[in-house]
């Protein structure tokens, strides 16, 4: 019989708070964590993103190390794993790290490639502040990384190769990012507005994000999830635009459906990538047409946070959590008129919902995908 898989304590630092309680209440409140912000070590002029400020950061560190060798990123990583680290990993207890740039700040005006600009060794560092046993593994698939890492944790269980996981996911807002996506002109000189006619690029955000996944029924409470289906499909399509038809994340939610044993019709809301971009959020109101899901309520959370790279999934994930434990859907924000061919049902005002069964997606540069169905137990 194949093991279930749960998933039961959530963490997440981010520009609106470094608890998931403070970042409800920010979303709630429809507070986004995007500002206008003048830096010319990223820009000439003036622009919006969403950024963790580092005096916060650094005190709230502080309550739990007195030590100065973790660089900013790090120190995130651990505030977001520190709460739901209860006991010491044994020799069954996985450590995934998920990323799409890691330490990318240690590279700048360095003439030499630093040690900590290596995946393995920012991963190896979280690892060994948390004594974890067994050796990290890394997860660095573009923007699908975060809910990638949770589907690859739950395999993982489910091979008896590991009894529990925890995973973290991370990526902060860099001079390298910046640039890269500046000469996309994929960037919004106003705040994003996914899925909106007035659509015009994505903002960049940074965040880190942790849960605690398991197969122990017993330690389960009400209102925690199960993982009861995955898929991850690439569509071959483009370096860097997703397929015109959205081929690869309808697979990727096919593939979920078929493992999860339910149907499109009991879905009860998507939490999509909702990027902002024009071709991303056209892509995705196809896939979700095309799977009979335009009526199903679907929100980005790219109005609050920006896009948060590789911890955008897991970050994602954890406030669809709490929408399912609350019965609370959040509103989309930014999004006030349909820009998208397909008719998609986005939750424009914050309102109470039975939450059952939710999806969440994600797709990245290269023609990743990545769909995950969470059931509320």
């Amino acid at each position: 019989m194949q093991r279930e898989i749960f998933i039961t304590e959530t963490n997440i630092i981010t520009p609106l708070g470094f608890d998931v309680a403070t970042n409800i209440q920010n979303i709630e409140n429809k507070i986004s964590g995007i500002q206008l912000h003048d830096d010319k070590k990223f820009s000439e002029n003036p622009f919006f993103g969403a950024m963790i400020n580092d005096e916060e950061l650094d005190a709230a560190f502080a309550k739990i190390s007195s030590s100065s060798e973790f660089t900013r990123l790090e120190k995130m990583m651990i505030l977001a794993l520190h709460p739901i680290v209860k006991t010491v990993p044994n020799q069954k207890t996985a450590f995934l790290l998920s990323t799409t740039k890691g330490n990318i700040t240690s590279l700048e005006d360095k003439n030499e490639l630093p040690e900590s600009a290596y995946l393995q060794n920012l991963a190896k560092k979280i690892a060994d502040f948390f004594n974890f046993k067994t050796e990290p593994i890394v997860i660095s698939n573009a923007c699908v990384s975060g809910i990638l890492a949770v589907a690859t944790a739950k395999r993982l269980i489910e091979a008896n190769l590991y009894d529990d996981a925890y995973v973290v996911a991370g990526d902060e807002f860099s001079e390298f990012v910046f640039s890269g996506f500046s000469s996309f002109q994929a960037l919004s000189n106003k705040p994003c507005k996914p899925y909106d006619s007035t659509r015009n690029g994505l903002n960049l955000g940074e965040a880190t994000a942790a849960v605690y996944i398991t197969s122990d029924e017993n330690i389960t409470k009400k209102g925690d999830v199960k993982i009861i289906g995955d898929g991850a499909i690439n569509d071959a399509n483009h370096i860097s635009g997703p397929s015109r038809t959205g081929e690869g994340l309808v697979r990727s939610i096919e593939s979920a459906f078929k493992e999860s044993g339910i149907q499109a019709s009991q879905i009860d809301y998507i939490s999509a990538h909702g990027t902002a971009t024009i071709y991303n959020d056209e892509m995705e109101a196809i896939a979700f047409n095309r799977l009979g899901m335009k009526n199903v309520p679907l929100n980005s959370m790219k109005g609050f946070y920006g896009h948060t790279l590789g911890a955008s999934g897991l970050l994602e994930t954890v406030i669809g959590i709490e929408s399912a434990r609350k019965n609370r859907l959040f509103v989309s924000l930014g999004f006030d008129k349909i820009g998208v061919s397909e008719s998609v049902n986005i939750i424009a005002e914050n309102y109470n919902s039975d939450i059952k069964y939710f999806l969440k997606t994600a797709s990245g540069f290269g023609g990743c995908n990545t769909a995950v169905i969470f059931e509320k137990i």
